[in-house]
């Protein structure tokens, strides 16, 4: 029994989206066809133990799902005539389609973001809504209540569960990219009290992989999965074993993914010769340059730059130019990089980043004074707990 648990488990995991989407479309309904599946899962755990895991197990719950949901239609006296008619139809396929248009349905505009990452972790991420709470740190019936006005609006605005149109995508695809860096950010290194979690940056990424799976001609879509794989790849070393942030200068790359980091490298060549470049290609190409370098101080740092250049002509952001500066640190010197941070003053001098890097070049400039001052402010605006001991720690250095 724990074993077949354990597989409807991880195919859950693993195929909730194409599941839920099959059955979606086909019913016109999220609920439904959730609640049809449950049942399905269920039916799954009495009779798989005795008869046998079936060759296709998802195959299996989407056609018991199907008859679950038409005998429910058909106990429904509104939905009598719908079940008719569904009767007649073939149980659904689920296929890739199917997971690009629940992914996004759950990422459709017309959704707050809070409901899009919940319902995107819930519907396609496979996770469940007490997983979902703990990773946001709310109680499971706030995010139950979350969940279930996500789930109404799809109903209410009348959501399809049908892939986009080739010309929808221009529209669509930006806020489906969004939703899954914001997931993966937000495990990466949360807002939240606890310093990292890794099921969220796990699903940010499975996430990722999904969607340049299914969209193979779609380079953005690529360069996010490769943006992402690059930086999990770095998961082990980031965090000491007392839960304390290690730099990258110091990080021990022995423990760095090496097959991840080759994978996604190959990954975001194939998406650059499609010839469409973007800023989740180009943020993958600086993430990469890190990845491939054999130390911190072997790092192209000059090539770094100019790439950070090419980011800002897509993204004209002033923290990619706060980024930039740190990178001339290396590639020309502090003097000039300690410039370019202090231009971006009126902009960013609420960004405790901002401050952090300051602090660094005025003490690689030797002006020890100005760098205390200037760690001391990013420490009191830092809100993760491990860049406030980060800070903590260089504050304590500088003072000392």
């Amino acid at each position: 029994m724990n074993d077949v648990a354990e597989l409807t488990e991880r195919i859950w995991r693993s195929d909730a989206a194409s599941m839920l989407g099959a059955l979606s479309r086909r019913l016109g309904d999220f609920d439904r066809a959730e609640e049809a599946l449950s049942e399905a899962i269920a039916e799954a755990l009495k009779r798989w133990p005795g008869e046998g895991v079936p060759s296709s197990p998802t195959g299996w719950l989407v056609t018991t799902g199907w008859r679950k949901a038409i005998d429910r239609l058909r106990r429904d006296v509104v939905g009598q005539e719908k079940a008719v008619r569904a009767a007649a139809e073939p149980p659904p396929e689920p296929g890739s389609d199917d997971r690009l248009a629940m992914i996004f349905a759950c990422c459709h505009p017309d959704l707050p973001e809070p409901a899009q990452v919940a319902l995107t972790l819930y519907a396609a991420g496979g996770l469940t809504t007490a997983e979902i709470a703990a990773a946001f740190l709310v109680p499971v019936p706030t995010m139950s209540q979350r969940l279930s006005r996500a789930k109404r609006l799809l109903r209410e605005r009348g959501i399809g569960f049908e892939p986009p149109r080739s010309h929808e995508y221009a529209d669509r695809l930006p806020a489906v990219l969004s939703v899954v860096y914001l997931v993966f950010n937000e495990g990466y290194l949360s807002s939240g009290d606890s310093a990292q979690r890794q099921e969220l940056a796990r699903e940010g990424v499975e996430l990722a992989r999904q969607l340049a799976d299914s969209l193979p001609r779609e380079p953005e879509v690529a360069g996010l999965a490769a943006l992402l794989e690059l930086q999990h790849a770095r998961v082990a070393a980031r965090f000491d074993a007392q839960g304390r942030i290690v730099v990258l200068e110091q990080q021990d790359r022995r423990l760095w993914d090496g097959p991840t980091i080759q994978r996604a490298v190959l990954r975001l060549r194939e998406a650059v010769r499609l010839g469409q470049p973007g800023p989740y290609q180009t943020r993958a190409g600086i993430a990469a340059m890190h990845a491939v370098a054999r130390s911190f101080a072997e790092t192209d740092w000059v090539g770094v730059r100019a790439m950070y250049d090419r980011l800002y002509a897509l993204d004209p952001s002033p923290v990619v130019l706060l980024n930039r500066a740190v990178a001339t640190r290396y590639a020309i010197g502090p003097a000039p990089a300690l410039g370019e941070v202090d231009a971006l003053e009126d902009q960013l001098s609420s960004y405790h980043l901002w401050h952090a890097a300051r602090a660094d070049l005025l003490a690689a400039l030797d002006r020890t004074d100005e760098a205390l001052t200037s760690a001391k402010r990013a420490l009191e605006l830092a809100s993760n707990p491990a860049e406030r001991e980060l800070m903590a720690r260089r504050v304590a250095d500088l003072a000392g």
